[in-house]
């Protein structure tokens, strides 16, 4: 159990550097979490600080939940098993590394929405589904222009493709992708929140029904 906790703490604090607040500081501007919708994901950044800011915070974000998965799992410190099923361990540093992202340590455990970092781990655990979430997501967000919307659609569009696909994969790859779309529809209540107000800001620019008219 030792490996898996050190593990699952690393995923944690790697998946705390927030992209959109490492590179403020590094770049130095305002925080992020102070303008637009106050959160310190992709989609703030490029309305706050423009697409090659954005650009470097999706990076970040990605790869950080890439590496979780894909390389602290198979770390050896010589220290026995980890104490669970060997394939549950990429699944718990998946989870801690989107839960770092969220809720960073280093930046008083106010982050972004956990989508990017999301991306990454699913890289890493089955990047096979990236392909019916980056449909589902594509749809949505030319259709509606809100990106909230769409990615909490395609979050929720992964558990069931899998479910009526059968592609294979660990036990606990079904409960990570349920419990990761709820996680998601959480952290965007506040977009959930806007779109019932008419307050929910489009990205036009995604629109392709309406740059045809």
């Amino acid at each position: 159990m030792l490996e898996l906790g050190v593990k699952v703490l690393l995923a944690y604090l790697l998946g705390s550097l927030n992209g959109g607040l490492v590179l403020g500081k590094l770049l130095g501007g305002p925080d992020i979490r102070t303008v637009g919708s106050g959160s310190a994901g992709g989609t703030n950044a490029l309305r706050a600080r423009g697409k090659w800011f954005a650009l470097g915070v999706m990076v970040i974000d990605v790869g950080k939940g890439y590496v979780g998965v894909a390389l602290l799992p198979g770390l050896d410190p010589g220290w026995g098993g980890p104490g669970i099923d060997a394939s549950w361990l990429p699944i718990c540093c998946a989870a801690a590394a989107i839960a770092g992202h969220c809720y960073p340590v280093w930046f008083g455990f106010a982050g972004g929405k956990g989508a990017a970092t999301a991306i990454g781990t699913l890289g890493a655990l089955a990047p096979a589904l990236l392909v019916p979430g980056l449909v589902a997501w594509l749809l949505v967000a030319t259709t509606t222009g809100f990106v909230g919307l769409s990615t909490m659609v395609a979050a929720v569009v992964l558990p069931v493709f899998l479910l009526l696909t059968g592609p294979p994969g660990s036990p606990g790859l079904l409960l990570f992708l349920v419990l990761l779309a709820a996680f998601i529809i959480y952290t965007h209540r506040s977009n959930i929140l806007r779109m019932l107000q008419r307050r929910e800001n489009r990205m036009a620019g995604l629109m392709l029904l309406r740059r045809q008219r």
